[in-house]
């Protein structure tokens, strides 16, 4: 079976995000998302995008890429989620269409909760035994344990909801139809069913390795007053994501040697718990947001003329 390497394809900046009974995809100057809709059919949007690291050299420089292309994911994947929410709604709903202030509101409170849980709480934590602790360096140890441990319980929690399951089909079945254009094959279900419902460039590996280079990133500022701790956890989140960001391209890119795939490791099995094996109609909605970017830009991704890797 395929283990979702390029084996004589290209290896093209192609990545994307499971939504709610779809799938989003995204190209270097295009995305579109693919959702099933209430009654059987699959609705397809698609819209432009011009990469804000083409825009500006400075952009474009290591470390710096990462955050710009966390800023465009974050962008891109909370649109992709508004379409797709309102592609469920029918006439017999008594809902009105996701938008405007409302759904900034829940975006904001997303990140909101996320830095809280992840940065703030291990801090906050770790404060709490900081005399006994006796030395910096078991602090910041004992915070990332702490950070990283949270990260995967979440994970662990939430894999376990029924209600995400069929995301997590969909998150597969990105992964699926991602490695098999990868590899040159013709976009089937029967194709990309042959596939790993894992892969090295995944937002659930990234977000694995923004938790373990936080350990080192913050270790540097020793044991400032609680204040200090608080703000810094908040500054530093750009600059670990830029530094993951770059570890994940530099693994993306060298994911055939052993030793690379072994360092990945862990993140490859922590996406066993957010990916689940789709079934045939899952893989014809990602294909169909892949081919709908491929309609636009197909000879530009084999070319590889972006300068931003793009999560898968």
């Amino acid at each position: 079976m395929p283990d979702g390497r390029p084996v004589g394809g290209c290896d093209a900046p192609v990545g994307g995000q499971a939504v709610l009974e779809g799938v989003m995809m995204r190209g270097i100057s295009s995305w579109a998302v693919a959702c099933r809709k209430p009654d059987g059919e699959i609705e397809v949007t698609s819209e432009p995008i011009v990469s804000w690291a083409k825009r500006h050299r400075v952009l474009r420089l290591p470390v710096v890429r990462g955050v710009v292309a966390l800023g465009e994911s974050l962008k891109v994947g909370f649109r992709a989620m508004g379409i797709s929410a309102n592609a469920q709604i029918t006439e017999e709903d008594d809902f009105t269409e996701i938008g405007g202030w409302l759904w900034g509101l829940t975006i904001a409170g997303s990140l909101l909760i996320a830095i809280t849980l992840f940065f703030l709480v291990p801090v906050a934590l770790t404060s709490l035994v900081k005399d006994w602790l006796g030395s910096a360096f078991l602090f910041w140890l004992v915070e990332g344990i702490l950070r990283t441990l949270i990260f995967i319980g979440y994970i662990a929690a939430i894999s376990r909801l029924p209600d995400l399951r069929r995301v997590f089909q969909y998150h597969g079945a990105e992964h699926k139809t991602i490695s098999c254009f990868e590899a040159g094959e013709e976009l089937t279900p029967a194709n990309a069913a042959r596939y790993s419902q894992m892969h090295p460039r995944c937002g659930t590996s990234f977000l694995l390795i923004v938790m373990v280079l936080a350990i080192f990133v913050f270790a540097p500022l020793g044991l400032p007053e609680w204040y200090w701790l608080f703000i810094s956890r908040v500054l530093g989140i750009p600059l670990i994501a830029g530094l993951s960001y770059e570890v994940i391209k530099w693994a993306g890119r060298n994911r055939a040697k052993a030793w690379v795939r072994g360092l990945m490791w862990p993140g490859l099995m922590l996406q066993s718990l957010t990916t689940r094996e789709p079934d045939a109609d899952q893989l014809e909605v990602a294909i169909a947001a892949l081919e709908e970017v491929l309609a636009v830009e197909g000879t530009e991704l084999r070319e590889r003329t972006s300068p931003i890797e793009i999560v898968a």
